[in-house]
């Protein structure tokens, strides 16, 4: 049987709500600021953002952090979406900067925000992030490694110059985009 403390997933939905939102508000505005127009794709972008921020201290966090830690979150979507594009990453929906960068903010926040905030919480949650990058790049070489030499991990010519959607579900997921399109 489950249960649950109803203060504390109170405060969870609550403070995630909180994050999520101000996280969208803040992604749109710096957005705006920065690129003088409308971006629908940052608002959600923020909105997932502050999800993944706040989802390490849900439940540590008051009301007030969650807002700070959500629009944090917003306008580290900004920056790092260009900044990813500046790298030149294929990176189309922002996925870098929604999971790899508001993750480890979200992770420092514990440290800064939580119960047990102070330095040596930001150390232990410093050293969680670092743990973490190093198993899953270990890993993901590993796995890479192995698909290359069994499988591959290239598809044709033919399916990259064509798309993938028409080889693999039999539609043109982007009919007005073609490579060759001058």
């Amino acid at each position: 049987m489950l249960s649950a403390d109803p203060g504390k997933t109170s405060l969870v939905l609550v403070t995630t709500c909180l994050a999520a939102a101000s996280g969208g508000l803040a992604a749109f505005l710096v957005s705006l600021l920065r690129h003088k127009q409308y971006d629908l794709s940052m608002f959600l972008n923020g909105l997932l953002g502050g999800l993944v921020g706040i989802t390490a201290g849900a439940d540590i966090m008051s009301v007030t952090d969650s807002i700070v830690i959500g629009s944090i979150a917003g306008t580290l979507i900004v920056l790092g979406v260009g900044f990813v594009d500046r790298l030149k990453l294929d990176d189309p929906v922002g996925a870098i900067a929604v999971h790899l960068i508001c993750g480890i903010w979200g992770t420092l926040a514990v440290g800064i925000f939580g119960e047990l905030a102070g330095l040596e919480q930001l150390g232990k949650q410093a050293i969680g992030i670092v743990a973490i990058g190093a198993f899953c790049i270990t890993f993901a070489f590993i796995i890479l490694i192995i698909l290359k030499k069994t499988v591959g991990i290239r598809v044709s010519e033919e399916e990259e110059q064509e798309g993938l959607d028409i080889h693999e579900h039999g539609m043109d997921a982007y009919p007005d985009f073609r490579l060759n399109q001058h």
